[in-house]
């Protein structure tokens, strides 16, 4: 169902402190991130970009638990590390190694309760681009802070959708 400009204005009014609150912590936040990545991870970039959406526009939503987000980037890194081993010898193994990296991240988050969407686009970028320390420890303090960020200020977060 889709909500009237009328409601929209209003509860706008009415929590437009927690509209900007939110926005300028996730801004705060990533811009951080954006300190410690290159922009040759950019798939990866992106992937915290939608936790950091996540996290503060939906920060009751289950995805937005920290235990989703450590546990679904972890195996986002994991799964599509592993599958930067396929041989990308043609279009055709690159492609099947890409898109194994995002189904399989998908199964095992489903299947250790860890679901976090964003998380997928990272096992791609780690399929598309290899395991790299730097990149790996990147991401890892990405998703403690967006995490610890989310836990401090959970009583202060409102889902704004």
């Amino acid at each position: 169902m889709t909500r009237s400009v009328t409601k929209m204005l209003e509860e706008f009014r009415r929590y437009w402190k927690n509209y900007v609150f939110q926005c300028l912590l996730a801004t705060f936040v990533v811009f951080i991130v954006l300190l410690a990545l290159s922009l040759k991870n950019a798939v990866i970039i992106a992937s915290i970009g939608a936790t950091a959406f996540i996290i503060f526009a939906m920060p009751k939503m289950i995805t937005a638990r920290p235990r989703n987000v450590i546990g679904g980037h972890t195996t986002g890194l994991i799964i599509g590390s592993l599958c930067f081993l396929i041989p990308h010898s043609t279009v055709f193994y690159a492609a099947l190694s890409y898109s194994l990296s995002v189904g399989l991240a998908i199964f095992i988050m489903v299947v250790i309760d860890t679901e976090h969407p964003p998380a997928a686009a990272t096992a791609l970028g780690f399929a598309m681009s290899g395991f790299s320390v730097k990149t790996a420890i990147a991401l890892a303090s990405s998703i403690i802070v967006l995490s610890l960020v989310h836990y401090f200020f959970r009583h202060h977060l409102r889902d704004l959708t």
